[in-house]
């Protein structure tokens, strides 16, 4: 299992088009994707459960995964997140 914080700095927050994009890119592997904001937990691989948690501005949110491919999954959510959050 493979873990990683991160603060979103976007001013609107988690919303959909990142949110899609992570969703989308997260599919892509077989390790088991589970993001948490505070109590809140999603499921990464579902677009309305992780637009559900209510990341705003400044929330530090958790990504982790747990799989055979949890180092490749957790450096794309990572670099996604970079990108667009």
């Amino acid at each position: 299992m493979k873990e990683l914080s991160y603060t979103i700095h976007d001013e609107d927050g988690i919303h959909a088009r990142p949110a899609g994009m992570l969703v989308k890119k997260m599919q892509e592997y077989a390790s088991a994707v589970t993001i948490k904001n505070g109590e809140k937990t999603a499921d990464g691989k579902k677009l309305f459960q992780v637009m559900k948690l209510g990341a705003k501005q400044n929330d530090t949110i958790t990504v982790t995964t747990d799989g055979a491919d949890e180092d490749d999954a957790l450096a794309a959510a990572k670099s996604i997140l970079e990108a667009n959050l």
